[in-house]
C-alpha cells in the first residue's frame, strides 16, 4: 500500500475514533470520506456511509445526494424527495481495496450487482440490510419521476485502490460497466472511475480544506475600521463570476454549504423570487439588477486582497440565499451586464458574526421564528457542552463547520443541531419513530425544542447517549447493520434506566440525567446496556417479520408499533 496513504489512513482512523476497524475496513471509511467529500463540502460522519458486513454485493460505501444533501437512510431520502418541488439526485457507489493492483473483474462484478439494485424487479441476489436500505433509497428517488425537471439522477461509481489505473483491460472493463448501467435508461449520466493513489491523495487534500474561493472584484470600496471586523468592503460583482467562482461546487451544483448561516433555506419561486427571475429574464431590466436587488452579504474568516484579486476562505453567505439560488438557476441566461451588490466582511468574532446575520435578515421579511438559529439558548448549549470535564466533553455545532479548523477537537465529539434534535426527540420526547423526517420533527415540536427555560443538561444527556451509541456502531461488530434503529435504542436506554415518563426539560431533571450519564460515560457498562437493548430490537424485528414477510428494518423503525415493541422489551429488561 502507498506509504503516505497508509499513514493518512491511520491518522484518519484515530481522528474518527475508528480504532476497532481492521486495515481494510479503515481504508474503506477513508476512501469513502475522500470521494464523498467531492460531492458534499459540509462535514459528515464517514463511517455512516460504509456498508460493512457480508452480502454487500461489492459495495463498500454508498450515498445519495439529493438537492445537495448527503443522505444514507431511506427515510431521509423519502423526506428529502417528499418536500422537494424538483430533484437533482446523484447516487455514489464506492468499492475500495488496499491492494496496489487494480482487478479488472471488479468493474464487471460491480455493474452486474448494481443492475440488481437499480432494476425495478425483485432482487434475486442475497443482500445485506445495508443493501436493502440502498434499494429502498432508489425506490424513494424514483417514486415521483415528475420531479426530474432538470434531468434524471446521475450515477457515479468509484473503484478505489492504492495503485495506478493504467491497465488497458481495466479501461475496457470500465467502459463496458458504464455502458451496461446506461442501458437501464434511468440515469442522466453514468460515470465509472478508477481512483488510484495519486488521485486519492488529491481528494483527501481537498476534503481537508475549508471552503475557499478566488475572484476579481475591481469595483470595491473599503469601509472604515469597525470593532470586531478585520476588514470590510462594499462592491459589485458580475453575476456570472459570482455563480462560477463562488456559488458552483466542483461537480456543477450549488454549494449548499455556503448557506447554513442564512436563517432561511431557498423558498422556491414564491412571489419575491419569481420577481427576481422575471427581472433576470427581461432584457430591459436585467441591466438594472444591481439597483433593484439588495445583493448578498459574505462573512469570511480569512480574506486576502492583491489589487483587484480577492481570496476568501472559510466563508458563508449569511444574507442573499434567495438571490443566489435564483441567479444559479438562471445562470444560462445571465448577460455581461448583470451585476450583484456584495458586502464582504472578514471577522472571527462570533458575536459580531451573529449580529451581522440577525441585522441583515431583519431587514427582510423574516419572522422571529426564522431567527431561532441565533437565539441565545444555542450559545448556552455550546458553552455548556464545552465546559464539561475533558473525558466527557462534547462540542455543540451552532454554525456549520465551526470546528473544522481546530485540530484539538475530535470530529466524533461534535454534535450537530439535526443530530441533537433527533436524539432529544427520541429520548426526551419519547418519539423514536418520528425522527427520520427532520423538517417535520422541527415543525411538530417547535414549542418543545430549544426553549430559553430548558435545562442544557437534558440536551447534553441526549447528546452524550448519541455519542456513545455512535461509538458502538463504529467499533463493535455486533451493532453493525442496526444504525437505522439508533433512535429506538436511545429511547430504550432511557426507558430501561429511568422508566417511560418524560424527562422534565427544565430544572428538576438532574438526578435522572446523572443516572443516564453515569452509564453512558462508562464504556463497559454502556456497551452492556446497549447490547441487551439491541437484542430487544432484533426480537422486535423478528416479530414484525413474522407478520409482514420481507419488511426491512429501515421501514420498521418509522412505525409506532415497532417503537412500542422495543419500549415493552426495554421495560421487561428493567423489571
Amino acid at each position: 500500500m502507498d506509504f503516505i496513504l497508509e499513514e493518512w489512513t491511520k491518522q484518519f482512523q484515530k481522528d474518527q475514533e475508528l480504532t476497532a476497524l481492521n486495515d481494510a475496513e479503515a481504508f474503506e471509511a477513508f476512501a469513502g470520506y475522500c470521494v464523498l467529500s467531492a460531492y458534499h463540502e459540509d462535514d459528515f460522519n464517514p463511517d455512516q456511509f460504509r456498508m460493512g458486513g457480508g452480502d454487500d454485493l461489492g459495495i463498500d460505501v454508498a450515498a445519495v445526494v439529493v438537492n445537495g444533501d448527503l443522505l444514507r437512510d431511506a427515510d431521509e431520502v423519502r423526506d428529502a424527495v417528499g418536500k422537494a418541488k424538483q430533484l437533482d439526485v446523484r447516487f455514489v457507489i464506492i468499492q475500495a481495496k488496499r491492494s496496489e493492483k487494480f482487478e479488472t473483474k471488479v468493474f464487471t462484478d460491480l455493474a452486474d450487482n448494481l443492475v440488481q439494485v437499480f432494476s425495478r424487479g425483485w432482487m434475486t441476489y442475497k443482500r445485506s440490510q445495508d443493501v436493502a436500505n440502498l434499494r429502498a433509497c432508489v425506490d424513494a428517488v424514483y417514486k415521483d419521476v415528475s420531479k426530474f425537471k432538470k434531468g434524471l439522477p446521475k450515477l457515479s461509481i468509484h473503484y478505489v485502490s492504492t495503485g495506478r489505473p493504467g491497465d488497458g483491460l481495466l479501461e475496457e472493463k470500465r467502459i463496458a460497466a458504464a455502458k451496461r448501467l446506461r442501458e437501464l435508461d434511468i440515469f442522466e449520466d453514468v460515470d465509472v472511475v478508477a481512483v488510484g493513489a495519486s488521485q486519492l491523495r488529491e481528494l483527501y487534500k481537498k476534503a481537508s480544506e475549508a471552503v475557499g474561493a478566488s475572484f476579481t472584484m475591481p469595483k470595491k470600496l473599503p469601509l472604515p475600521k469597525i470593532p470586531g471586523v478585520e476588514q470590510a468592503f462594499l462592491g459589485v460583482l458580475p453575476a456570472r463570476k459570482l455563480v462560477e467562482r463562488i456559488l458552483t461546487d466542483p461537480n456543477g451544483g450549488i454549494r449548499k454549504v455556503l448557506f447554513y448561516e442564512n436563517v432561511r433555506d431557498f423558498q422556491g419561486y414564491n412571489s419575491v423570487n419569481a420577481e427576481i427571475r422575471r427581472t433576470l429574464q427581461d432584457p430591459d431590466r436585467r441591466g438594472r439588477f444591481a439597483v433593484l436587488n439588495n445583493g448578498i452579504t459574505i462573512v469570511a474568516r480569512e480574506l486576502t486582497t492583491a489589487g483587484e484579486e480577492v481570496h476568501i476562505r472559510d466563508f458563508q453567505i449569511v444574507n442573499g440565499c434567495q438571490t443566489c439560488h435564483v441567479l444559479f438557476d438562471q445562470r444560462e441566461s445571465l448577460s455581461d451586464g448583470v451585476h450583484v451588490n456584495v458586502r464582504l466582511i472578514q471577522s472571527n468574532d462570533e458575536d459580531v458574526i451573529g449580529g451581522i446575520i440577525a441585522a441583515t435578515n431583519r431587514q427582510t421579511a423574516v419572522t422571529e421564528d426564522d431567527l431561532a438559529a441565533r437565539e441565545s439558548f444555542h450559545k448556552k448549549l455550546e458553552d455548556f457542552f464545552a465546559a464539561q470535564p475533558e473525558s466527557r466533553r462534547l462540542y455543540y455545532e451552532r454554525r456549520s463547520r465551526q470546528y473544522s479548523g481546530e485540530a484539538s477537537v475530535e470530529r466524533t465529539r461534535v454534535i450537530t443541531r439535526p443530530q441533537l434534535t433527533k436524539a432529544y426527540a427520541a429520548m426526551i420526547l419519547n418519539e423514536p419513530a418520528g425522527t427520520g423526517r427532520y423538517a417535520r420533527l422541527k415543525s411538530k415540536h417547535e414549542k418543545m425544542l430549544f426553549q430559553p427555560n430548558h435545562d442544557p443538561l437534558v440536551y447534553y444527556t441526549a447528546a452524550a447517549a448519541f455519542y456513545r451509541l455512535e461509538w458502538l456502531f463504529r467499533n463493535k461488530r455486533a451493532f453493525w447493520g442496526y444504525r437505522a434503529a439508533r433512535h429506538h435504542l436511545l429511547a430504550a436506554l432511557k426507558v430501561r434506566l429511568v422508566g417511560t415518563g418524560s424527562l422534565p426539560p427544565g430544572a428538576g431533571g438532574k438526578n435522572v440525567c446523572d443516572k443516564i450519564l453515569q452509564v453512558v460515560w462508562h464504556p463497559l457498562e454502556s456497551e452492556h446496556h446497549f447490547a441487551q437493548l439491541l437484542s430487544v430490537v432484533v426480537t422486535a424485528q423478528v416479530e414484525e417479520e413474522k407478520e409482514r414477510a420481507g419488511v426491512q428494518l429501515s421501514d420498521l423503525v418509522r412505525t409506532e408499533r415497532f417503537a412500542e415493541r422495543v419500549r415493552r422489551g426495554a421495560l421487561e429488561l428493567a423489571s
